[in-house]
């Protein structure tokens, strides 16, 4: 292990690929994943943010993203439903945070079933950030084929600070329940969302495009995924992207290559995703953030053996 760890930390790229987790029942808080290639994952055994806000104080879908200023920004799921926002948190190293804040983004809607899995975006030209969650409001769109309390559209709010937000607009009805979106800049103006089709012939992944990063997507495309799978987290690869998602029914990740968002190949055989990992996002990171974890993540390990045999720290 400690070899391991040695080559890791020798290689020559000054930058590590880092993907948000949670375990179920989600009531631990926020684990991370680490990879030097972005196919093959080891976990930082340790949570990092124990979730203490939300009628149910969960953390399941925590995206991060890191801004300009070197800020690392979350945000999470705090309830199933009955709920009307999503958690809130700032660090500057991954394991000191700020105050946990529940952002009411849905509490216009008194109607609102839930706000789920919400996914960051920094959008560099206009320098703010995009949060899209999904929602369901009862009766406000056509039925369609789900249910009234499980027909979901995307919404999305902007910030350039998380103190101040612009007010909740629709971000995307593409006349079907829909979840899970990830806003992919793949290069110049040319946008790429990634979103499961939530309804019940389909329960799978397709990407939608637009030249702006709100929007108008459109020209959905036909998923790439098989049924049952949620959750789609992006890697920029060498060659290509790779499209993770949780293949929910088999307990397994799956993952996708593409070089264009139009051609899609299995990668599953190339991946190595540790067992228990839950919908995150995939961001990067300076090699010595990923090192403190690792060093934060022995030092808890250490204290515990101690402590498991009987045997307390001095100074």
């Amino acid at each position: 292990m400690a070899l391991a760890l040695l080559c890791f930390f020798c290689s020559c790229s000054n930058k590590v690929y880092l993907f948000t987790s949670f375990h179920e029942p989600a009531n631990e808080g926020l684990r991370m994943l680490y990879s030097q290639d972005g196919y093959h994952w080891k976990s930082i055994d340790s949570v990092l943010l124990k979730p203490q806000i939300g009628t149910q104080k969960i953390m399941r879908d925590p995206s991060c993203i890191q801004a300009p200023d070197g800020i690392f920004h979350l945000v999470w799921t705090t309830e199933w439903k009955a709920g009307n926002g999503f958690g809130y948190a700032a660090s500057k190293d991954l394991l000191h945070w700020s105050e946990q804040q529940y952002i009411p983004v849905m509490q216009h809607e008194p109607t609102v079933v839930n706000v789920w899995a919400p996914e960051l975006f920094y959008d560099d030209l206009t320098k703010q950030f995009i949060i899209v969650w999904a929602s369901c409001v009862p009766d406000k769109f056509e039925k369609g084929i789900e249910a009234n309390d499980n027909n979901h559209r995307l919404y999305y709010t902007t910030t350039k600070d998380f103190k101040a937000f612009s007010d909740t607009k629709l971000f995307l009805d593409p006349k079907f329940s829909a979840i899970d979106a990830v806003i992919v800049k793949p290069q110049g103006n040319d946008y790429v969302l990634v979103l499961k089709d939530n309804t019940r012939p389909e329960r799978n992944i397709k990407v939608a495009f637009a030249s702006n990063a709100l929007g108008k997507y459109d020209s959905i495309s036909k998923p790439f995924t098989e049924h049952f799978t949620e959750g789609p987290a992006v890697a920029k690869v060498k060659y290509g992207w790779l499209i993770y998602y949780d293949v929910y029914q088999k307990k397994q990740y799956g993952a996708s290559f593409t070089k264009d968002f139009k051609t899609f190949t299995s990668a599953d055989s190339l991946i190595a995703v540790p067992k228990g990992h839950k919908h995150g996002t995939i961001f990067m990171v300076k090699k010595k953030i990923v090192k403190t974890l690792l060093n934060h993540n022995s030092f808890l390990n250490h204290n515990s053996f101690l402590n498991h045999n009987g045997t307390t720290n001095t100074k």
